[in-house]
């Protein structure tokens, strides 16, 4: 428990340390951002990305960056000839707060393709299927018997990341069930550190993509990933809802680029 502890401690101290030095590079007038067309961005020669910072998205390990978001986001640098600006940033709505104000031309983390949230945002081709999942302990003995039955949920409290589409799924489960299911939305911390915070025993239960759950569980053996929460679902990047000749771009560079060996090698190793 303690070992457990100290790594998520050095977690939460790389994050730290990755933000900081991000902003530090970051142009200091942020009175000079706008929303850019596609013109103005090859113009610049630059595409500004902002991530998720998780395994699966953009991660620091020891003297090298890795994770799928990023692999795939240097693969449309070489195949569109621009150089590619990358961002991490836990907070989804910090993310889509920049993208609006045009610090970042895309959104390039695991984003559910929801009704809802296609309201505010335009998405790209999929790019992988996912679901939500409850994220629990195995108890050793006999005792307390994991949750199976979305019905066994009422009651309970869920921890999410703020602002995660997983919420409106969590309040549409309440719904179907008849009963309450408490939310609580973590400010700070991602999907991994939450994934952490229940192997440690600090919180009992956490909803994310099944995808870090599984990776996490690896490492985690007493973790239980395999209580669905949502049905499967299409995951995309999201860019602003006009930027049309942007989106036509991406989808082009993405569409090309799965259909590509070294893309189908990057998604198994990740997924």
């Amino acid at each position: 428990m303690k070992k457990l502890k100290q790594h998520l401690f050095v977690y939460i101290a790389l994050l730290i340390i990755v933000v900081g030095i991000m902003v530090w590079l970051r142009p200091k007038n942020h009175s000079t951002y706008h929303p850019r067309s596609f013109e103005e961005i090859e113009n610049s020669g630059v595409l500004r990305i902002v991530t998720d910072y998780t395994p699966l998205s953009y991660y620091l390990q020891g003297d090298s960056l890795s994770g799928f978001d990023y692999e795939l986001a240097r693969m449309i640098g070489e195949r569109s000839g621009l150089a590619i600006e990358i961002t991490p940033e836990v907070n989804l709505s910090k993310s889509i707060d920049g993208l609006e104000e045009g610090r970042y031309d895309i959104i390039a983390r695991q984003l559910p393709v929801t009704s809802e949230i296609k309201e505010e945002l335009a998405f790209t081709v999929p790019i992988q299927l996912n679901r939500q999942v409850l994220v629990q302990r195995k108890e050793e003995g006999e005792g307390k018997e994991l949750i199976r039955n979305q019905l066994d949920l009422a009651g309970k409290t869920l921890y999410i990341v703020s602002d995660a589409p997983t919420r409106l799924r969590i309040n549409n489960l309440a719904r179907e069930i008849g009963d309450t299911i408490y939310i609580h939305e973590e400010e700070t911390y991602g999907a991994e550190q939450l994934i952490m915070m229940v192997a440690t025993g600090e919180i009992e239960f956490a909803v994310c993509d099944k995808a870090i759950a599984q990776q996490m569980s690896k490492d985690y053996p007493q973790l239980d990933c395999n209580t669905d929460i949502s049905f499967t679902q299409f995951q995309s990047w999201a860019l602003r809802k006009n930027d049309s000749i942007l989106l036509d771009s991406m989808n082009k560079w993405i569409t090309d680029i799965q259909k590509e060996d070294r893309y189908k090698k990057l998604y198994d190793s990740y997924f």
